[in-house]
């Protein structure tokens, strides 16, 4: 019963961490776009901004990731003989990368309060994208573990994947360049 109620816990930990990675990065995008903002207004966001993603951190993401960890190795106790399969060899490569990212977030967070990071929001909606592959790859081998699927059906799957996070990407863009032409215009006049 033990095993059932770690498994629960670590995928509630495994959605808390990934909602707060994912809201966090974000947060730095609008963070490092409203220092193009004209006084006060840009004083008053950078401030806002500091004081949720602080929060966020500290609040939600870290305990997140303390759940998920914690959970975790109640499920390898309960079960020490996946620790010699290989799947979880890769899985746990993969979350050491997921918390070296979550580690490095928490110093980005605080180089961009200190006003010293020199990140543009376009390279932080690239860096958001980690969690999303990272996330992939950590519940694919968690679902197929050894028989993971290398058939035509999951080449298709995989392909609408990616042409779905494509396609926001390029949505993003393309509205990012029209606000980019209209703001010319208006300077134009």
């Amino acid at each position: 019963m033990a095993y059932f109620w770690y498994k629960a816990f670590h995928l509630i930990g495994v959605v808390v961490w990934f909602a707060g990675l994912f809201y966090l990065v974000r947060l730095f995008v609008y963070h490092v776009e409203a220092q193009a903002e004209d006084e006060p207004a840009r004083s008053i966001l950078s401030q806002q901004y500091e004081l949720m993603e602080r929060r966020l951190y500290h609040i939600i993401t870290t305990p997140g990731m303390i759940v998920t960890v914690a959970m975790a190795v109640g499920l390898l106790v309960t079960e020490p003989e996946v620790l010699k399969m290989g799947w979880l060899h890769a899985k746990l490569a993969f979350v050491a990368v997921l918390i070296g990212y979550h580690f490095y977030c928490g110093r980005l967070m605080k180089k961009l309060a200190a006003g010293e990071c020199n990140w543009t929001s376009k390279q932080f909606r690239a860096l958001n994208e980690g969690p999303t592959v990272l996330l992939l790859a950590i519940v694919m081998l968690a679902v197929f573990k050894n028989q993971f699927p290398t058939n035509a059906s999951a080449w298709v799957i995989f392909g609408a994947i990616v042409a779905m996070a494509a396609s926001i990407q390029l949505y993003a863009r393309k509205r990012r360049l029209d606000k980019e032409k209209q703001l010319g215009e208006m300077a134009a006049e």
